[in-house]
């Protein structure tokens, strides 16, 4: 127990030191910057209190239902489809080309057509989470099962695995900490994408948030919107460096 809380206080203190240092900086350099442009850091909290009151949790609750329905979505469909491709050479041979061109199609370029397909509700918001997603999940998955260590294949072939149990016992686990990398990487693209999305059609949301604050020129509530997407960003990544460390094995090492 003693371990598990110094273990907790060591990994807290460089994030404390360093949060310290940076309201530090951003008290400092608000001093000397027109608070129009720059709020200090009472300012913005003063900001977050008026909108803790008001919205801000709404703003926030709807981003994150619109992230993380079509981050889902993209991942189911792209771990499978990485799975065939790594796994069956005509399907990789077949679909590589059109997975790599629409991978480098900025899901913010897809918002007119978004708009035009499925209208400006929360359709068009999933369908850009999940073009954001799906080419970068299918990408990692294919890396991690295209090159699994051949000689662990066939020493479960030659104690008897058949197909499933190679698929079961060494693809899969292969595969797996490479699928959790590409979507921890996908979930930063959703985080940009629907920000980006809400800013021009949404009524709702974080982007929504930054972009009436910009309207009305509440630099203090830009500050708390950046803040909370930071927050979010930070506590989904950790969840993805926890689950790759916990699946990754000898693959992946976390820092």
């Amino acid at each position: 127990m003693r371990r598990a809380a110094w273990k907790v206080s060591e990994l807290a203190l460089p994030y404390g030191l360093t949060v310290l240092l940076l309201v530090s900086l951003w008290e400092f350099a608000s001093r000397r910057i027109n608070p129009l442009f720059f709020p200090g850091p009472t300012t913005v909290w003063r900001s977050f209190l008026a909108l803790a009151s008001g919205d801000l949790a709404a703003h926030v609750g709807v981003s994150l239902v619109r992230i993380l329905t079509g981050f889902l979505l993209g991942s189911l469909v792209g771990i499978p489809l990485g799975l065939l491709m790594g796994g069956i050479p005509v399907i990789r041979r077949l679909l590589d080309g059109t997975v790599e061109f629409f991978r480098f199609i900025p899901p913010i370029a897809m918002i007119v057509l978004a708009v035009v397909w499925f209208g400006t509700g929360e359709a068009s918001k999933v369908f850009l989470i999940i073009f954001s997603t799906v080419f970068l999940v299918t990408v990692n998955t294919e890396d991690g099962v295209y090159h699994v260590v051949r000689n662990r294949i066939r020493a479960v072939q030659a104690m008897g695995a058949g197909p499933w149990d190679v698929f079961r016992l060494v693809i899969l686990p292969s595969a797996v900490p490479h699928a959790l990398t590409g979507m921890r990487i996908a979930m930063g693209n959703a985080f940009s994408t629907i920000v980006s999305a809400e800013m021009i059609v949404a009524d709702r949301g974080i982007g929504f948030l930054l972009q009436d604050s910009r309207l009305f020129l509440r630099t203090g509530h830009i500050f708390v919107a950046l803040v909370a997407l930071g927050l979010l960003g930070f506590a989904t990544d950790r969840v993805f460096r926890i689950l790759i460390a916990r699946f990754g094995g000898e693959y992946v090492v976390v820092r």
